[in-house]
């Protein structure tokens, strides 16, 4: 499976495809989100965020760079587009290879630091406030998911 490609036409329709694909997770799980700005990446993670049963308010950790949030499973949202030493480590990998989901937002900024396999999900924003979710299995593990999803 390459790609599977849905369009919402809501931020509610992207909050809530993102709660589906929560139901889906298991500790582990490492989900790339790519888009411009503005393109809907915070609105997705709120949805999946929903779907972990977490309760708290999800925003970008812009500044943060990693914020964690308690449900389900843990949800460990990170924001590396301001990261200045794409070599540097952070504990990636304790958050990949941990008990949580890994939303990783500009994920291509610290490509060598990925693990070999992960979900990637491209937003596009298509006009006013339709999106084309793109979704992107690397891993027999994420193309079972996906398959999953598009039931």
């Amino acid at each position: 499976m390459d790609r599977l490609t849905f369009v919402t036409k809501s931020a509610e329709q992207t909050q809530s495809f993102a709660e589906r694909l929560a139901h889906l997770l298991e500790p582990g799980t490492v989900l790339l989100l790519e888009g411009d700005l503005g393109a809907g990446k915070t609105t997705f993670t709120q949805g999946l965020a929903k779907g972990l049963g977490i309760r708290r308010n999800v925003n970008s950790p812009t500044f943060t760079i990693i914020k964690e949030y308690k449900g389900r499973l843990p949800l460990y949202h990170m924001d590396v587009y301001r990261l200045t030493d794409a070599e540097e480590d952070l504990g990636f990998d304790e958050y990949f290879y941990g008990e949580g989901v890994c939303v990783v937002e500009w994920a291509h900024l610290i490509e060598q630091q990925l693990p070999e396999h992960y979900l990637k999900i491209v937003i596009s924003h298509k006009g006013n406030d339709e999106r084309e979710i793109s979704i992107e299995p690397k891993g027999d593990r994420y193309v079972r998911m996906s398959e999953e999803l598009m039931k």
